[in-house]
């Protein structure tokens, strides 16, 4: 069974920091695009960060750009996003994905990813 599981969300104040880890099981998705979603109380899923199988493409939404990076350990078939001068409005539950299909690329749609992970709150207080 497939599985991803986030960890490493929290409760921080504006200005600090977070690592989110995603881990995978079940197979392996080193050949796999990955990212970040995030989804606050009220509002639809949103896109936060992709990473291309090779690592060398990744796509950022704009509110996150320069903030939050995302990076893989294919030898540990984990996916991270380090998360700096965090906001308010940073605040919400983020999700893991993964693409299905071998050799693909970074994505922004949430339709192109095929598994999720349960999610980790992240709050931000101000």
């Amino acid at each position: 069974q497939v599985q991803l599981v986030e960890s490493g969300g929290g409760l921080v104040q504006a200005g600090g920091s977070l690592r989110l880890s995603c881990a995978a099981s079940g197979r392996s998705f080193v050949n796999n695009g990955m990212g970040w979603f995030r989804q606050a109380p009220g509002k639809e899923r949103e896109f936060v960060a992709a990473i291309s199988w090779r690592g060398g493409t990744t796509y950022y939404a704009d509110a996150v750009k320069d903030r939050f990076t995302i990076s893989r350990d294919n030898a540990k078939n984990t996916v991270y996003l380090q998360m700096n001068s965090l906001k308010p409005e940073d605040t919400a539950v983020y999700y893991c994905a993964a693409r299905r299909t071998y050799y693909t690329n970074a994505a922004r749609l949430r339709n192109e990813y095929d598994y999720w992970g349960q999610g980790t709150q992240v709050t931000v207080s101000s």
